[in-house]
């Protein structure tokens, strides 16, 4: 008889637990957790940033790979075949078929996804695999405060109708880059994306508020939850339980966050 052990997986991350809905991923992940503490930390810089960044989304990738790609049974004889004719592995593995597309969205997540990209291609066919490019930049009114989004340029391919859309974006902030992404996604491309899913290290309540009100369908995926500037009481609650929580400061910034990660990653302080 055939092996059956590996006919099918029940893998799911560990999580934090949150009020947000079945779609936000607030993953409880201590090793990760290391790294991006020192990721964040005042006195690194270059070219340990650019080391950590990419050690962070490794990770990342592999548990969104593994929690929401497809699988397929495979048959592989192994090495050992040439004297066991039974020496052959047979069970699921992630479905080489799926088709992607990794966003770099200028300029934090422009190395996030090249890293993205490039382990997409180990893992699917790679002429499944495509990287678009978007450069976006916030709209501020007088008094410093994000009010939209401004398209400044793009390199994308014409069509989603069946890939999964993935959108690495360090910093969730405010939601409002991420989510006119994501609209531009839904609505100006050819076809439908199979699933939409974003890719964080670090979110805010006021992020995942906009992004579970603008697109419920959109699956995202943090390593941590900041919520610095909240009150006190605000604290002891679940991630999510209380309106009060709140993680920018008056310029929009992450507490505790990571700082500028963009000028950080590209040593561009502009």
């Amino acid at each position: 008889m055939a092996e059956t052990l590996y006919d099918r997986t029940a893998f799911h991350p560990s999580e934090l637990e949150h009020t947000f809905g079945d779609r936000v991923h607030l993953l409880d992940d201590p090793l990760s957790l290391t790294f991006l503490a020192r990721l964040c930390a005042r006195e690194t810089g270059q070219p340990e940033v650019g080391r950590l960044v990419r050690r962070l989304y490794e990770q990342l990738t592999w548990t969104v790979v593994s929690a929401e790609f497809p699988r397929a049974k495979v048959a592989v004889p192994t090495r050992m075949v040439a004297t066991h004719p039974e020496a052959v592995y047979r069970g699921i593995a992630i479905d080489r078929a799926q088709k992607a597309v990794t966003v770099g969205i200028a300029r934090a997540g422009t190395v996030p996804s090249q890293i993205l990209y490039e382990t997409l291609n180990e893992v699917l066919d790679p002429a499944g695999v495509r990287q678009d490019h978007l450069v976006m930049s916030r709209v501020t009114d007088a008094d410093g405060r994000v009010t939209g989004t401004a398209f400044l340029g793009a390199k994308m391919g014409s069509d989603v109708d069946g890939r999964i859309v993935l959108i690495p974006d360090p910093m969730g902030a405010t939601g409002s880059s991420m989510s006119d992404a994501i609209a531009h996604y839904k609505t100006k491309l050819r076809g439908k994306p199979s699933k939409i899913i974003a890719m964080h290290l670090i979110v805010t309540p006021e992020y995942l508020r906009r992004m579970t009100a603008d697109h419920p369908d959109v699956s995202v995926y943090a390593l941590r939850y900041d919520r610095g500037v909240s009150p006190v009481d605000a604290f002891n609650g679940k991630p999510g339980s209380s309106p009060k929580e709140s993680g920018l400061d008056e310029h929009q910034y992450i507490v505790p966050g990571a700082g500028g990660l963009g000028e950080i990653l590209n040593n561009a302080w502009i």
